[in-house]
């Protein structure tokens, strides 16, 4: 097992490495990931959900110091909600930067989460870089909770899948959305 996560981190990692889109386990559903920080493979995430890129898409990163790499001017409270949380959270900060341009939304506004789950952290932590995290479905209809209930078309469309926990049957959620403003104002988009 070690094995095998080892070498899907060495796989992802170089497909993304050179622009490519994955399909990946996260803490919450599957996702779809791409190095953030490229315009060209976000917009490929974005033909493969035939989703309007005036959509944001949310990244994934390893450890809370990224998160101020990613967003500017960050909320204290921000900081207390990343420790104190129990499940997966999604922080949306009012300026993101140094990503993709067509990641962030109209507003410029970008979503992150701090992963703790073992493989998307260990990927974040070894790929340098925030990870796109999408769900892996087509825009519009029910998300994959787990691989088995990812499409076809979905699978077909990107370079890479992760082999690891492919076989797991569990019903993870989607994350909590909070969207935090500059002047402390929070704002609960799902819980």
């Amino acid at each position: 097992m070690a094995e095998l996560f080892n070498e899907d981190i060495k796989a992802a990692c170089e497909v993304m490495q050179k622009g490519g889109v994955i399909l990946y386990p996260t803490d919450t559903v599957w996702g779809i990931g791409c190095d953030a920080t490229n315009e060209e493979a976000v917009k490929r995430v974005y033909e493969i959900k035939k989703r309007q890129d005036s959509k944001a898409l949310l990244v994934l990163v390893d450890s809370q110091v990224k998160v101020d790499f990613y967003a500017k001017d960050v909320p204290q409270v921000a900081w207390d909600l990343i420790e104190m949380t129990t499940k997966p959270l999604t922080i949306i900060y009012d300026q993101g930067r140094n990503l993709a341009e067509n990641l962030l939304a109209e507003d410029g506004s970008v979503g992150i989460r701090v992963t703790s789950e073992p493989f998307s952290k260990q990927l974040c932590f070894r790929f340098r870089k925030a990870i796109v995290s999408t769900s892996a479905n087509i825009s519009g209809e029910k998300g994959a909770a787990n691989f088995s209930e990812i499409s076809q078309e979905i699978i077909d469309a990107v370079d890479y899948v992760v082999k690891y926990r492919q076989d797991d049957k569990s019903q993870p959620k989607p994350s909590s959305i909070i969207k935090l403003g500059n002047q402390g104002q929070i704002k609960v988009i799902r819980e």
